[in-house]
């Protein structure tokens, strides 16, 4: 059971930065594929960023591509979304998500691609 816990959440102003991280409890953290989605009121869960266990591939929503970098290190077993330009639309509650994957280049989108979830961290931009 992977155990995923988010953190660096927050208010900021549009424009502004934020650096999100997500840490993980599997020693085997180097297998998982990973992946950030967001969830505003009253919308659906969405795709945000998906990274492969080796790194060597990722993935981005357009709304936030070239904004958005995500990264690992999994030495550290550890995640993170930079997210930089920020936009009042980019409220949503971030969620860090993992599935097991032995995959280089195949990149996981959608929700129910993925089988451990974190509690998720508010970000708030204001205009």
């Amino acid at each position: 059971q992977v155990q995923l816990i988010e953190s660096g959440g927050g208010l900021v102003q549009a424009g502004d930065s934020l650096r999100l991280s997500c840490a993980a409890s599997e020693r085997t953290f180097s297998t998982y594929a990973m992946a950030w989605f967001r969830q505003a009121p009253g919308k659906e869960r969405e795709f945000v960023a998906a990274i492969t266990w080796s790194g060597r591939s990722f993935s981005y929503a357009d709304s936030v591509e070239g904004r958005f970098p995500i990264s690992r290190d999994n030495s550290r077993n550890t995640v993170w979304l930079q997210m930089s330009s920020l936009k009042p639309e980019d409220t949503a509650v971030y969620y860090c998500a993992a599935r097991a994957s032995a995959q280089h280049f195949t990149i996981y989108r959608t929700p129910n691609d993925y089988s451990y979830w974190g509690q998720g961290t508010q970000v708030t931009v204001s205009s």
